[in-house]
């Protein structure tokens, strides 16, 4: 996985492990999903409309363009979700594929 971004400050905090489809990644005690995913990929979720990639655009929560999903199915939003070790987060909302609505 390619970063899209680069951490430059802050780098003191503790590691936190998590999952990003099945693969096992660190994040920093504090960071937001989006900050860790973007950290370790360079995208946050596949568009359910089309084969284009989605990354986040308003970083606080409103306009539903970092809608990831746990493992077992619950939405949840990557800028105000802290990541936890607990976390195993898709990128392809599941049961749902752009091709299939064509």
């Amino acid at each position: 996985m390619n970063p899209r971004f680069v951490r430059l400050a802050e780098t003191g905090r503790k590691a936190v492990s998590f999952r990003i489809d099945g693969q096992v990644v660190a994040g920093l005690e504090g960071d937001t999903l989006l900050v860790a995913m973007l950290c370790n990929t360079d995208h946050v979720r596949e568009s359910e409309f089309g084969p284009e990639v989605r990354s986040g655009f308003c970083m606080m929560g409103a306009c539903q363009d970092c809608w990831v999903w746990t493992a077992d199915g619950q939405r949840v939003r990557a800028c105000t979700t802290t990541v936890s070790p607990d976390l195993d987060i898709v990128t392809d909302q599941p049961g749902a594929s752009w091709s299939n609505l064509a």
